[in-house]
């Protein structure tokens, strides 16, 4: 099949890799530069262009396709960029005009799709699921998100946006959410949501490992009040994923994600809401850290 070529564009850098073969990939080359997002869209799309260049004379070869992860989602019916974080993408014909400065075809994908693909076909399912046709790709940090993968391929949707279960509304004790609104999963469970419920109690602003270390030694009520939100609600969010896709595999990536809770306490309440007697599918620690973004893109 020959390398496959990855560019992640992140809010402070852009990152590129080539890897040997979608069999056995191997990294040939990686090379970052800053994103400089502040100067503009065009300089963006002229950052994504030097690595292409600079990784083309290092390997000695061009690409005949690239796979690009971004922040936000692509809008299928126009294909314009939605939802991003780094503001000067939104609106704008990405695909297009990458495909114009690059002269090949280019594949999109948001951060989340990219995560669950390369832990399907680099990490934590290869190893521990490698059959496994369905594979959904939880985010757990700052926000909440996810992505789809069947057979080995980015499921993006109708409107792009499949796998955006961090809006899914799931309780009103969330509050209005940025994306307007109200009761979102990432009102509840992602980091800041869990930290800011904390400090309402409290009026003592910690970060959720310091509530998590604290609940642990059980030295602070509201502390396991704090986690025992998340166990619950998690249960509830995760049931609804599984009782509707039931995937063959979930990996949970994220900062929160790596609370072991959530793999103990996490899937029993998880259980107590899906539609079957017992929890089988399996959930898995990520294993390629922040590695996961650009190798998935080289995989679309």
């Amino acid at each position: 099949m020959g390398p496959l070529w990855g560019i992640d564009v992140g809010g402070t850098k852009i990152e590129g890799v080539v890897l040997e073969d979608r069999d056995a990939p191997n990294v040939l080359k990686r090379l970052r530069v800053p994103t400089e997002r502040n100067l503009g869209y065009e300089h963006i799309i002229d950052q994504i262009v030097k690595v292409v260049e600079v990784l083309s004379i290092e390997i000695g070869v061009r690409p005949r396709k690239i796979g690009i992860g971004h922040p936000g989602s692509l809008e299928p019916s126009s294909e314009l960029i939605k939802n991003s974080n780094t503001i000067v993408l939104n609106g704008k014909p990405l695909k297009e005009d990458l495909e114009k400065a690059l002269g090949i075809p280019v594949v999109l994908a948001n951060d989340a799709n990219c995560f669950a693909i390369a832990e399907t076909e680099m990490g934590a399912v290869r190893m521990a699921v490698p059959q496994a046709e369905v594979v959904f790709g939880v985010i757990l940090g700052t926000g909440v998100g996810g992505g789809v993968v069947i057979n080995g391929k980015v499921r993006n949707g109708k409107h792009g946006i499949a796998g955006e279960w961090g809006h899914n509304f799931l309780d009103e004790s969330g509050g209005k959410c940025y994306c307007g609104l109200t009761g979102c999963n990432e009102t509840i469970f992602s980091g800041i949501a869990l930290e800011k419920y904390y400090e309402s109690i409290t009026g003592k602003s910690l970060k959720l490992k310091e509530i998590v270390d604290l609940h642990l030694a059980q030295e602070d009520e509201v502390a396991t009040m704090t986690v025992k939100r998340l166990l619950n609600f998690f249960g509830i969010a995760m049931s609804k994923v599984i009782n509707i896709l039931d995937p063959d595999a979930i990996v949970l990536g994220g900062g929160v994600g790596n609370i072991d809770l959530l793999y103990t306490e996490g899937l029993k309440e998880v259980e107590k809401h899906i539609f079957n007697p017992r929890l089988e599918t399996p959930f898995l620690k990520p294993k390629l850290g922040d590695s996961a973004g650009v190798f998935g893109a080289a995989f679309l």
